[in-house]
């Protein structure tokens, strides 16, 4: 047997040998949610122990909960972290055949801790300044910020990440003078390659993010095409003002919850207000809204599609911010069905940002709703190596071209990794409910949509004529599994969509 646990910290009654009320109702709701085996958190529960936990824990943004009025942030501690004998959520890799790096988060050592979000946006903009080098190879910053605010070694770092370098450092703001402390240093042997300081105006952030990337760079011997030459960026805003909100806007938008969304929106307005020109603002603005209509956050959906394309289009025409606007635009044309100009985007994108795990990601996505799906597998194990912290998302993408090619098992088995990583990401369940199916074990293909429903009770399976599939064949195959479950379902009295 494996148990689930939900903990959460608030009020209850107690009536006789009973307790009730909304902090026994979380805890219950949580215990859903948890993957077999692991522990799920609330936000309340978490802060009391945060920082003296001896296991990864995995921040799995708010969730809606059955019942509960208000979205409840949630952390997991999952069998990965706690168990030796479970596959570790950080895959160790073999390095690769040129200079590899990971960039860790900054530490803040601002007198404010409020000043974090400036900290870690020099890290996530030196760490996309370095992925555009081609002759490098640059670890995801989802996979680097797994790392913050833990106890690790670099040579832990090296070994897990399959990286030969770390790169670290501390940030100090102070009125308007910044300070970075980086070092270079070799994972396997400890040695520091390289160590400065470097001290500026806040007015020249970018000059001082540029000088440790090109010192970098040298250090590593990389040579540099013309194109990757590290100079002024056209992307970037002269405002100081502009790019304080607009780090603060990001650091909103990675949370992934709606609250979130909406007040990262209401930042890029504002940064679009002050500097009418600035590239990144209109490309993260048109993530912000494709997020909003991915996680069904809008009620008017096809305006909210449309608004995200039209942001990622201003961002392509100003220039500069190649790598999200094209990425961005290659993630909204796909799901408007125009497979071609989402797969040139998409390639634009990489050309950009050779390092950029998400958008090898996204160009494997619209690969696989191409028809390509070997091709599609390629890229995203490609994009996998770069972040071995990736999202289930990543593995959900490889079963869906698995199962078209009609590799039931190996779907199986991916689709299976990935709830253990994202447990409540209702498209996993139903693909792996498809691939099971598709194999004759009807059994455990119901299982696995009782699963669903229990991972996301508020959510029922789409009709797959809104999926962008480009070949009949492909939508035909996985209808054919959810009509087939649907018939098995419906024997027991609880059908989950008719399709």
């Amino acid at each position: 047997f494996r148990f689930r646990i939900g903990i959460n910290l608030g009020d209850i009654i107690v009536e006789d040998d009973d307790i009730f009320g909304d902090g026994v109702n979380v805890a219950a709701r949580l215990q859903e949610i948890a993957e077999p085996g692991g522990i799920c958190l609330s936000e309340d529960a978490y802060r009391q122990v945060r920082g003296k936990l001896a296991f990864n824990v995995r921040d799995l943004g708010a969730q809606r909960l059955k019942n509960i009025a208000e979205p409840v942030g949630a952390y997991s501690i999952g069998i990965a972290a706690t168990s030796p004998a479970a596959t570790p959520i950080l895959t160790p890799a073999l390095p690769p055949d040129k200079p590899s790096i990971a960039v860790l988060p900054f530490d803040n050592l601002s007198a404010d801790p409020e000043q974090e979000y400036f900290a870690d946006g020099m890290t996530e903009d030196i760490i996309t300044e370095l992925s555009k080098i081609g002759g490098l190879f640059v670890i995801a910053r989802n996979s680097s910020f797994f790392y913050k605010k833990k106890q690790f070694t670099v040579r832990q770092v090296g070994q897990e990440l399959g990286v030969r370098y770390v790169l670290e450092g501390s940030v100090r703001k102070a009125g308007n003078r910044v300070r970075i402390n980086a070092q270079l240093i070799e994972a396997g042997t400890d040695h520091h390659l390289w160590a400065d300081r470097i001290d500026g105006e806040l007015t020249d952030v970018f000059a001082l993010q540029d000088k440790v990337t090109s010192q970098v760079v040298e250090a590593l011997a990389v040579r540099l095409t013309a194109r990757e030459r590290i100079g002024p960026r056209r992307s970037e805003t002269a405002s100081v003002e502009a790019y304080d909100l607009f780090l603060r806007a990001r650091e909103h938008y990675f949370r992934f919850t709606p609250e979130s969304n909406a007040r990262a929106r209401q930042l890029l307005d504002a940064v679009i207000a002050v500097d009418s020109s600035y590239a990144r603002a209109y490309a993260i603005n048109a993530e912000c809204y494709l997020q909003l209509w991915n996680q069904f956050w809008s009620r008017d959906r096809d305006a909210t599609l449309g608004r995200a394309r039209a942001l990622a289009e201003r961002a392509a025409a100003l220039g500069g911010a190649e790598s999200e606007a094209h990425a961005v635009l290659a993630n909204v044309l796909v799901w408007q069905f125009q497979h071609e100009d989402a797969l040139a985007h998409a390639e634009r994108s990489i050309r950009a940002e050779p390092n950029n795990a998400r958008n090898l990601g996204i160009r494997a996505m619209v690969l696989g709703w191409s028809g390509r799906h070997e091709e599609a597998i390629s890229a995203i194990d490609a994009a996998m190596r770069l972040d071995p912290n990736y999202g289930g998302w990543m593995l959900w993408t490889k079963g869906q071209s698995l199962i078209c090619l009609g590799r039931y098992e190996e779907a199986v088995s991916t689709l299976r990794a990935g709830l253990a990583r994202l447990w409540t990401f209702m498209p996993l369940h139903l693909y792996l409910m498809s691939a099971l199916y598709l194999l004759g074990r009807g059994d455990e293909a119901v299982a696995a949509a009782k699963a669903a429903g229990s991972a996301a009770p508020a959510m029922a399976p789409d009709e797959l004529r809104d999926v962008p599939f480009k070949n009949p064949a492909d939508r035909e195959r996985l209808a054919s599994a959810f009509r087939g479950v649907n018939a098995l379902l419906k024997a027991q009295g609880m059908p989950i969509s008719s399709v």
